[in-house]
């Protein structure tokens, strides 16, 4: 089963490959969320989490949705990390999840797609976001086709400054940077609520005819990436830059 989390796209975008090659079905984490904890979820063909770089890991929401769940069935996990450069040591941390779970970890690789984190990175024009998702096509398929031979993920060497950043910095840059109260809302906001639907956390609700965020933020970019009016802001480093939002189908609860 190809259990994906996705924001803007990326990663759901990439399972949907995956899950075509594998002839596997796919798993939005972001519905199971909306429904709470305590979820049993079973495959008998390998568990793939494809899920976005968030701080050099997996997301912390993802993590805790894992350890939430109870997986039946098979045994074995992988991890497709989609990202705008790299992922750190990502893979360590994964493979003690898995540990934690009773999971027997199969490899963790990324792909390089556009960069979303719109709050803050310059974004790709679209011309540009096309061509980076043209040739993110043959590194998926690359990674769909050792997992459907059952092979493990290769590992790319780790360096220093990889163990750097997904040890001490991610705990940082969370406590840093990832929170709500920096996301505006201009007179362009036609209260459609898409930004309150497609959050993953229900974190967004719409009072007077306006979203209102709650402080419970994983920074994952769907409600301002998919603002169909460009209404919503984040501090003054979103304002200019293209909104990123390739979603193939909404997420409801």
């Amino acid at each position: 089963m190809i259990c994906y989390f996705s924001g803007t796209g990326n990663s759901q975008r990439a399972a949907k490959q995956i899950a075509r090659i594998c002839q596997d079905q796919v798993f939005s984490i972001n519905n199971s969320l909306k429904k709470g904890p305590g979820q049993t979820l079973h495959s008998d063909s390998s568990f793939v989490f494809v899920v976005p770089t968030y701080a050099w890991r997996i997301p912390r929401v993802v993590e805790q949705w894992i350890r939430d769940t109870t997986f039946t069935g098979s045994k074995s996990a992988y991890f497709v990390l989609t990202c705008g450069s790299d992922f750190g040591n990502a893979a360590r941390y994964a493979n003690s999840l898995c540990q934690e779970k009773g999971f027997s970890f199969w490899g963790l690789s990324g792909v390089v797609m556009p960069e979303n984190y719109v709050a803050m990175f310059p974004t790709p024009e679209q011309t540009e976001a096309a061509r980076i998702l043209a040739e993110a096509e043959p590194h998926i398929s690359q990674l769909a086709d050792y997992i459907k031979g059952g092979l493990p993920l290769p590992a790319p060497p780790i360096k220093l400054l990889d163990k750097l950043k997904s040890g001490p910095v991610t705990p940082l840059f969370y406590s840093l940077f990832v929170r709500d109260k920096g996301f505006t809302v201009t007179e362009d906001c036609v209260d459609c609520g898409l930004c309150a639907r497609r959050c993953p956390l229900g974190n967004i609700t719409m009072e007077n005819k306006k979203p209102v965020w709650h402080g419970n933020c994983t920074h994952c970019m769907a409600c301002i990436g998919g603002c169909p009016t460009e209404a919503i802001e984040y501090k003054g480093t979103s304002k200019g830059r293209p909104r990123y939002y390739i979603m193939e189908d909404e997420e409801h609860g």
